[in-house]
């Protein structure tokens, strides 16, 4: 991990170290006391030759590579549900490593320790064929219990977690999940007037507590926020709409040209900031100046409700709804409506691939999926611009070359020279096709270069949709899924004609 930009971090630094002390020998510890007295560059150079030889196998030891893992994936990664053979998510236990974290997490640099047999739990069904443990171990516990879908469990020792070995998302009952996530978006849509009609009646409520649920939701709704869950005190210090503080957001009754602006300045899930200037309802900006009265910057701003409470409430509106469904709503509508503006019908395909991922970025732009720059993009963009520079010179040469066959057919015209100046004309429409291929590939890959479009692809945005444009548009399914997005959404590929609007 030395590359790594955690380890110059004095926690992780700290952490590390401790923990190392507690797994040295009696020597050891007499001997090994400062970690910056410490050299690790034999070890590391070590990893760098075992990566440097991976990259480097030849063609014969990648397949002998790739078979063995066939094999394993085939004893270990099946299992058999109602009588159906399904494929398991992952079947490897993580080995151990350093603790990452995301963002400025407190115990970073923790030593993740190996998980033995005995510290895991064996679901299965009472009278199959239990797994054995490898040789010399035993199993902490085997238990049957058909109400979950864990195959196996243990707890990480990092956090006190649970851990769990899943289906894949592949799997029947994973599609079930996923198709009765959408349809309960999909009731959302016929409730949210009366839904949005009652937070607002709420703003001007005599409770207060009323009136900090009425303007939490509105924030969940229109700006797509999570809803915050209560947090221990060791873990990075991250917040959701419920647990916004005072210090997180900035009224201002005017601010360039618009009016009631609230300027939210936050770290969301993963440490992920989320930095946004919202024009609001007066009644809204109202109430948050009321919340805000007489607080340190620290105290809570919804100090009245929490995420329980509102989804409790939520759920007496709509069966089975929650702060959560408004995301996946607000995402799939988004998608829906961008489609239907964006999309014309005398586009090329590469026009209409450009169009859904601006569809699709609207949506992250709206649930703040953010990305660092891939370390790649710089290299990968040179290249697009010098396939551009050398495409554009071919379409300069085909262009003298066109011009000199039609001077030569209007000299002396014949069959030849005219089925001459055809396939000049041909070859320029070819080079100048493939040119303009590129051209959108670059400033798709442009505005991609920090946005994260997978999350709210394979969480958020009902399949469906992005099925049926594809159906209707006529554009084939693999430039918009890969292999295991197809595989997930397999049964939206099955069920979904071009008809289909969320």
């Amino acid at each position: 991990m030395l590359d790594h930009e955690y380890t110059t971090k004095e926690v992780f630094q700290k952490n590390f170290f401790n923990d190392w002390r507690e797994e040295m020998t009696e020597d050891e510890r007499k001997v090994i006391k400062k970690l910056s007295k410490c050299n690790f560059s034999e070890l590391h150079a070590y990893f760098v030759n075992k990566a440097e030889e991976k990259k480097n196998m030849t063609k014969e030891e990648k397949q002998a590579l790739k078979e063995d893992n066939a094999k394993l994936t085939e004893q270990y990664g099946f299992c058999f549900l109602d009588g159906h053979r399904e494929k398991i998510g992952n079947f490897r236990v993580e080995p151990p490593g350093l603790f990452r974290g995301r963002g400025e997490h407190p115990k970073m640099g923790k030593l993740k320790k190996r998980i033995q047999p005995e510290d895991i739990t064996i679901n299965c069904s009472k009278g199959s064929r239990i797994p054995g443990p490898p040789q010399g171990h035993k199993w902490r516990k085997v238990q049957h219990d058909n109400t979950v879908t864990w195959l196996a469990s243990w707890v990480e020792n990092i956090q006190g977690h649970p851990k769990y070995i899943m289906l894949n998302p592949s799997s029947k009952l994973k599609g079930e999940k996923d198709w009765q996530k959408y349809e309960t978006a999909r009731n959302l849509k016929l409730r949210v007037d009366s839904i949005r009609r009652q937070y607002q009646s709420d703003w001007s409520s005599h409770e207060m507590r009323n009136r900090q649920r009425g303007v939490a939701l509105y924030f969940i709704d229109k700006l797509a926020l999570r809803a915050g869950n209560e947090k221990e005190d060791d873990t990075a210090d991250t917040v959701g709409c419920c647990s916004l503080r005072v210090e997180h957001i900035t009224l201002h009754k005017e601010l360039d040209g618009k009016e009631w602006v609230v300027e939210f300045d936050f770290l969301g899930k993963d440490s992920i900031r989320y930095y946004n200037k919202v024009p609001v309802e007066k009644r809204v900006f109202k109430n948050l100046k009321l919340f805000m009265e007489n607080k340190d910057p620290d105290d809570d701003l919804f100090d009245r409700i929490n995420t329980t409470y509102l989804n409790k409430n939520l759920n007496e509106s709509m069966a089975g709804l929650t702060a959560k469904v408004f995301r996946t709503f607000n995402a799939s509508t988004t998608l829906q409506d961008q489609l239907n503006i964006m999309t014309k019908e005398d586009m090329t395909v590469e026009e209409k691939i450009l169009a859904y991922n601006r569809a699709n970025r609207a949506v992250a732009i709206l649930c703040n999926h953010q990305r660092a720059a891939p370390k790649t993009f710089e290299k990968s963009m040179q290249l697009l611009q010098e396939k551009i520079k050398k495409k554009k010179e071919q379409i300069e040469l085909a262009k003298r070359e066109l011009k000199e066959a039609k001077n030569a057919h209007r000299e002396r015209p014949s069959d030849k020279s005219k089925n001459l100046v055809a396939k000049k004309e041909k070859v320029l429409k070819r080079l100048q096709e493939q040119l303009k291929k590129l051209q959108l590939q670059m400033t798709d890959k442009e505005e991609n270069k920090v946005i994260a479009l997978g999350t709210s692809k394979l969480n958020y945005l009902d399949p469906r949709i992005t099925v049926a444009w594809c159906k209707k548009h006529k554009v084939p399914i693999e430039k918009i899924y890969n292999k295991t997005q197809r595989d997930k959404f397999a049964w939206a590929i099955d069920m979904t004609d071009e008809d289909f609007e969320f």
